[in-house]
């Protein structure tokens, strides 16, 4: 019996084996090819490099001085050719040429070009060298510094140009794959996954970035990411990285966005923004049961800034903003992005939650300054709800100016629940600047140095109030 259960086992091997092989060969199948979209696109992806003119004092007119030598040494004109004619603190500063490496692709047969706000900033002098080894220097349109986006225009016809897609059926999930010049190697091709959509990044209120796992490095940016029908979904811009180097998380402008964006820039060179006036939070599962919603979503009015198209409009705190005309807002930052890509005094329609009751109401959009967008007036309120009981807002403009708080550093606590803070003393209207020694001056350094909070412990908080600051115990809870 033992040799002839052996026996079976031993000709089923080949059987398992041949199951194997086939489901590989299955897979492999259903893995996209490529190869037909690099060749077609690739001629229509560029290179950019940049010169940039810089200048430096020499670190030794700070640090040496020409040494006394006799009258008539031979070493006299060597440091004096060093050190220079006038002694220390007088040299000609040091210049240099700073390079970088980015990447574009070509919108338009006649020579526009379009690439990062970053890749090139400040460029005293911008290559472009095409596919097929062709160099030609370019000159800016225009750039916008919020989108990151930049238009470029080489002296050139008959040009490759990519096709224009979209990102509305663009799905999580899908494939996509992206040409640049990692490190200076043009035409690196890489592909991955779409992993997320609508992706809101600290200080970048005004773009809706896609997520993907693209692997995408230091020369990548500026380069198209692209769908499997070859048409151009995105501009590559960004990655989260602790060691400077791909780590799966990319990020990629929406191309709807950046058209809009360059459309402008080649009829006005400049862009508007739309600006609704408000600092709005997302609605947590709390709020939305206290304000009777089933579940939450929307965007939640904190401030209404004086003077603004809301204010006019008759828009109140506490107001929860559900759509923007017609677009469901699954979250508060979806607004910013709406927001900001409408046509300026233009009305535009929002559906409201008041008190329990829906209303709609109209709002004149006005024009987003640029002292707005960079001084983050009008976007989301960055919020933490946390484990000790308390909710925390970064330290802006407004609330710096209404509390006297002007060269304080650290996160405001705008609201208190039953929980560690309440027992430990913790007020509305306290700074927190350090938790269990870590300081925090961002929403995002609290929310970490919460999470590493040794449960159960007694940690110490150190808070301002009232032009002082005490350190305060603070019971963490064991859940």
């Amino acid at each position: 019996m033992k040799t002839l259960l052996l026996k079976n086992r031993l000709t089923s091997i080949p059987a398992l084996i041949v199951l194997l092989l086939a489901s590989y060969a299955v897979q492999a199948q259903s893995l996209p090819d490529f190869t037909a979209l690099v060749e077609s696109n690739s001629p229509s992806v560029v290179n950019i490099s940049t010169k940039q003119h810089k200048s430096v004092p020499s670190r030794l007119n700070r640090e040496f001085q020409m040494p006394e030598l006799p009258e008539g040494s031979p070493f006299n004109e060597f440091f004096r050719h060093f050190f220079g004619e006038g002694g220390p603190g007088e040299l000609e500063p040091r210049e240099y040429d700073a390079r970088s490496l980015g990447s574009g692709f070509i919108i338009s047969d006649d020579g526009y070009i379009m690439t990062n706000f970053h890749v090139v900033k400040g460029a005293d002098e911008i290559l472009v060298r095409l596919s097929d080894r062709r160099e030609y220097l370019a000159k800016v349109i225009g750039m916008d510094k919020t989108s990151d986006v930049a238009l470029l225009k080489i002296d050139a016809k008959d040009l490759p140009q990519v096709k224009i897609g979209t990102t509305s059926n663009l799905k999580v999930g899908e494939w996509v794959l992206a040409i640049g010049s990692p490190f200076g190697f043009d035409h690196s091709v890489t592909a991955g996954i779409v992993s997320a959509k609508g992706r809101s990044l600290p200080n970048e209120n005004y773009v809706p970035f896609i997520q993907t796992d693209v692997a995408i490095n230091p020369g990548n940016s500026g380069g198209p990411l692209f769908n499997l029908e070859g048409e151009v979904v995105g501009i590559n811009s960004q990655i989260y990285s602790r060691t400077g180097g791909f780590m799966g998380l990319s990020f990629a402008i929406p191309i709807e966005l950046a058209m809009n964006v360059v459309d402008q820039l080649r009829t006005s060179g400049e862009v508007k923004r739309g600006w609704l006036g408000v600092m709005i939070q997302d609605v947590t599962r709390e709020l939305a049961e206290s304000f009777g919603m089933e579940y939450p979503y929307g965007a939640l009015i904190a401030r209404v800034v004086p003077g603004s198209p809301s204010e006019k409009a008759g828009l109140e705190v506490g107001d929860v903003i559900l759509k923007y005309n017609g677009t469901k807002l699954e979250s508060s930052s979806m607004l910013q992005h709406l927001v900001g890509a409408s046509r300026i005094d233009k009305p535009a329609e929002l559906e409201i939650l008041r008190n329990g009751v829906r209303k709609t109401i109209k709002v004149n959009i006005g024009e987003l300054k640029n002292d707005m967008a960079q001084g983050g007036m009008e976007g989301s309120m960055q919020q933490s709800y946390s484990s000790l009981g308390m909710s925390v807002v970064e330290l802006d403009s407004d609330i710096r100016s209404q509390y006297k708080l002007n060269g304080i550093k650290g996160v405001f606590v705008q609201s208190v629940d039953d929980g560690a803070a309440k027992r430990a003393g913790i007020e509305p209207g306290d700074v927190i600047q350090m938790i269990n020694r870590v300081r925090v001056s961002t929403v995002k350094e609290f929310d970490e140095a919460v999470e590493n909070l040794p449960k159960g412990a007694t940690i110490a908080v150190l808070i301002h109030r009232k032009n002082g600051a005490r350190f305060i115990p603070l019971q963490v809870p064991n859940e």
